[in-house]
């Protein structure tokens, strides 16, 4: 008679198991020793919360006006861009953030064209990375300056956008990707808050501004079903505060008033807590890859025809004879 024994048999095997999920493992083992890379720039007139809202975002004080505090920061005469990068971890996952700020902007009486030294600025850095994948013998790793993402501050009117906000989104959204605020959004009452974001959308759509997430850009039917509901709530009405307050035994951000605290991640007060959670918790790689793959592509494209365009003349080629492989 034979016996079989429990213990004699290992774990049930499927035979027809190959093992191609594994490669997730492997991404992700590479990806936390590499660590990220993220760059935000925050444009809007002096006294709106930008440097606020980024503390806010990260829980951190890694706004540059938190890191190098004057005694009393004079409005510059002309745009000035400073950036300023912090290592950041959270359970094991290491990211380089950069936060690029732009003082001066919004803030003289003469605004115009106050945009294009920003442009610059964007356009810049996709030089830089052009350059380097252009070398010959390339880094293993190309340092990303590119700017991924630029939250854009409205002041809290109440009534409609301004030329400058308007003539600013419409140029800079077809280089980055803009993901516009209302700053300190409990100076208005919830009915006003609700009639001015529909006026900005509306405004947004006559003037054939794509702001972030980009229509266009929707993968799937998937994708296009979680960004309308984005869309549809953009521009975020938000309030940043980094003082903590008690509140019902719990700790909690805040804004302390005389009628109450304003909880910042309560979505019930404000809406800081779409914002964080549509640059960090859930589009932050989708953020970094149209960066790369549509607004630095189109940069690449357009300097390479002008260079093959360049040297087509220096060799005496007519115009006619060349083909551009435009996007």
């Amino acid at each position: 008679m034979s016996m079989s024994l429990p213990y004699l048999h290992g774990p049930v095997m499927d035979f027809s198991y190959v093992g191609i999920d594994a490669i997730l493992e492997q991404m992700r083992r590479k990806a936390m020793k590499q660590g990220f890379e993220l760059n935000i720039m925050v444009v809007g007139q002096s006294g709106l919360g930008k440097s606020t809202l980024m503390n806010t975002l990260f829980k951190s004080k890694v706004s540059r006006k938190s890191v190098l505090a004057t005694a009393q920061e004079k409005i510059p005469k002309t745009i000035e861009i400073k950036s300023i990068s912090h290592d950041i971890e959270e359970k094991g996952v290491r990211m380089k953030l950069t936060v690029i700020d732009t003082p001066g902007f919004g803030d003289q009486i003469n605004n115009e064209n106050c945009w294009q030294p920003i442009m610059k600025f964007i356009n810049d850095q996709y030089e830089a990375y052009l350059q380097e994948e252009i070398n010959i013998n390339r880094k293993k790793r190309i340092p990303d300056s590119r700017v991924h993402c630029c939250i854009y501050f409205i002041p809290p009117t109440g009534h409609c956008l301004r030329p400058l906000d308007v003539e600013f989104m419409r140029r800079l959204s077809k280089v980055v990707n803009i993901v516009p605020v209302i700053a300190k959004a409990d100076t208005l009452t919830l009915e006003e808050r609700d009639f001015f974001k529909k006026k900005i959308r509306e405004e947004l759509r006559a003037n054939g501004i794509d702001v972030y997430p980009q229509k266009e850009f929707d993968e799937d039917a998937e994708d296009r079903m979680i960004n309308e509901k984005i869309r549809e709530m953009i521009p975020f009405a938000v309030v940043g505060s980094d003082q903590e307050y008690q509140v019902n035994g719990r700790r909690l951000l805040g804004r302390k008033t005389k009628w109450g605290t304003i909880e910042v991640e309560n979505i019930a007060h404000c809406e800081f807590a779409y914002l964080r959670d549509l640059l960090i918790r859930t589009h932050m790689q989708n953020i970094k890859d149209i960066t790369s793959s549509i607004h630095y592509e189109m940069y690449r494209v357009r300097r390479l025809n002008e260079n093959n365009t360049v040297v087509a003349h220096a060799n005496g080629i007519p115009e006619h004879h060349l083909v551009a492989h435009e996007m």
